[in-house]
């Protein structure tokens, strides 16, 4: 699937543009960590299935990681394409687990860009340039501050990952930085 063809696949079914911000954040990242992680020769693959991994969230919020299945087979994609979207919401809206570097790193920071991304937007700069782990830790640790962030997520995908939270955040806030993730 070429990146035109995931984008037109997303705004079949999203045309939010918070989801639209979101999914395009997680392509960047995703793509980030692909180099970063070795995975380079798949840069696109992981990008893509940033892009996509809530293809359903909007239109279809109940059945987040059910419908997607569904569309995804639709539009030709193959499984491991289809289980590496539908694995990010395991243990609240998947039962399928993350089994690859890439969908554990997914599972991660797709709860973790939106913490990052409400912090950033609070500081008088509102970015990511000079944006710290110390502010994130310290909104993190405030379950009041962008409570639809869930911190539990954070925390496990950092360990299926086998980093602690801090080099999990560190990385992410570079990820984010490095691919020009678009703040709200």
């Amino acid at each position: 699937m070429t990146r035109d063809e995931a984008w037109a696949l997303l705004t079949q079914y999203n045309q939010g543009e918070f989801h639209l911000r979101h999914a395009r954040t997680l392509e960047g990242v995703m793509r980030y960590f692909a180099g970063e992680l070795g995975y380079g020769d798949e840069a696109d693959f992981w990008a893509n299935v940033g892009l996509l991994h809530d293809v359903d969230f909007e239109q279809w919020p109940e059945e987040h990681c059910q419908k997607a299945r569904e569309l995804l087979e639709n539009a030709g994609c193959d499984e491991r394409f289809i289980h590496a979207v539908v694995c990010h919401g395991y243990g609240l809206c998947s039962d399928v687990k993350p089994e690859h570097e890439m969908e554990k790193v997914l599972f991660a920071v797709d709860e973790l860009t939106g913490l990052i991304s409400a912090v950033a937007i609070m500081r008088p700069s509102r970015s990511l340039d000079d944006l710290e782990l110390p502010s994130v830790k310290k909104k993190f640790k405030d379950k009041k501050f962008a409570a639809g962030c869930s911190r539990d997520v954070i925390r496990q995908g950092a360990e299926m990952l086998g980093w602690t939270l801090d080099d999990l955040i560190s990385r992410t806030i570079v990820a984010m930085r490095e691919s020009g993730a678009e703040l709200g």
